[in-house]
């Protein structure tokens, strides 16, 4: 497995992430074990969760996933580099989310409690809190850094304008800035391309993209009509928001085309989605998931060699409309 850069610092972190936000709910203890022993056999490094995981659970749940983690990384946690998040409300009380000071010291305790570690290698704003001043923000992760709870900070569902005015905001301050962000990428998605994609490039910005596969659409399992069931389309209260992404008419279309150019390739449909993300040359680390462990190989696999630029192509004209958000719904 190899290990790359993460942004401008001398962190290395493996070029796959294991994404774990189906464990404990969709994905049962034995199971989400099994894929965690799976995901270190083939090197991969970095894992990501939160502390609103599992997805699609009730809040009486949230923090399950953090929970299984700790418990699989006792007596080796210095092999993993770790990263979380905050944002999502994980409590009763108004000020049990959010990215005021308030919660981010409540839920960085909780978070360290439950994955039995004294410090998390990277932590994310889960999303942008338009009601709190990015200056309480990061002057509250500042303070993690500088207690050694938290080692680098990263940014997650925030659009280019907002990491921009972030990073001036630390660099007026000379406080820690996002060393990462962790936007949604894949063959349906890539409207990040054009304007925060850049933004990366320039600043240094670490980017490890979630929904590499859209839900698991660009695998081929799914068909149009009811959404499938054990899936993350009819997950809890997850069900919803997939759908409005991925379920639609245009983009089981492309898939179909997807398909056919995978099978003249000779390349299973997950190698190649995930082979197209890699060779974005700004892309760090893709967060890959599993619900089973055998499902890992084909992600992996992805690695095995670069993408042919005549193939990239190809894949990048079936997919332009999906650039600029202007595919029909």
């Amino acid at each position: 497995m190899e290990h790359v850069s993460f942004g401008r610092t001398g962190l290395k972190v493996s070029r796959l992430c294991l994404g774990t936000m189906t464990f404990g709910y969709q994905t049962d203890d034995e199971t989400s074990t099994a894929i965690m022993d799976s995901a270190s056999e083939a090197g991969i490094t970095f894992f990501d969760t939160a502390d609103v995981y599992p997805l699609g659970a009730s809040v009486e749940d949230f923090g399950r996933t953090e929970e299984l983690i700790g418990s699989w990384m006792r007596g080796k946690r210095d092999r993993f580099i770790v990263a979380s998040k905050c944002f999502f409300p994980t409590g009763p009380m108004p000020w049990d989310g959010g990215n005021s000071r308030q919660n981010i010291m409540r839920a960085v305790e909780a978070s360290l409690q439950r994955l039995q570690t004294d410090h998390i290698d990277l932590y994310q704003i889960h999303a942008w809190d338009a009601s709190t001043p990015i200056d309480e923000t990061l002057r509250a992760l500042d303070d993690l850094v500088t207690s050694g709870k938290v080692r680098y900070i990263g940014c997650s569902n925030t659009l280019a304008y907002q990491l921009a005015r972030a990073i001036g905001r630390s660099e007026l301050h000379d406080i820690i800035r996002f060393e990462s962000i962790q936007p949604r990428y894949n063959l349906l998605f890539r409207e990040n391309e054009r304007e925060l994609f850049p933004l990366c490039t320039e600043e240094g910005v670490a980017v490890i993209p979630y929904n590499p596969l859209a839900g698991g659409l660009l695998t081929g399992k799914h068909r149009s009509g009811e959404p499938t069931e054990g899936t993350r389309f009819t997950l809890g209260w997850a069900a919803g928001p997939y759908q409005e992404r991925y379920w639609q008419d245009a983009m089981f279309r492309t898939v179909e085309e997807f398909q056919q150019i995978a099978e003249n390739a000779s390349i299973p449909m997950t190698t190649l989605a995930i082979r197209w993300v890699l060779a974005n040359p700004v892309i760090t680390s893709p967060i890959i998931g599993a619900s089973r462990p055998e499902q890992l190989a084909a992600s992996v696999a992805a690695l095995d060699e670069p993408l042919d630029p005549a193939l990239k192509q190809k894949l990048d004209d079936l997919t332009h409309e999906y650039r600029f958000g202007d595919h029909d719904r």
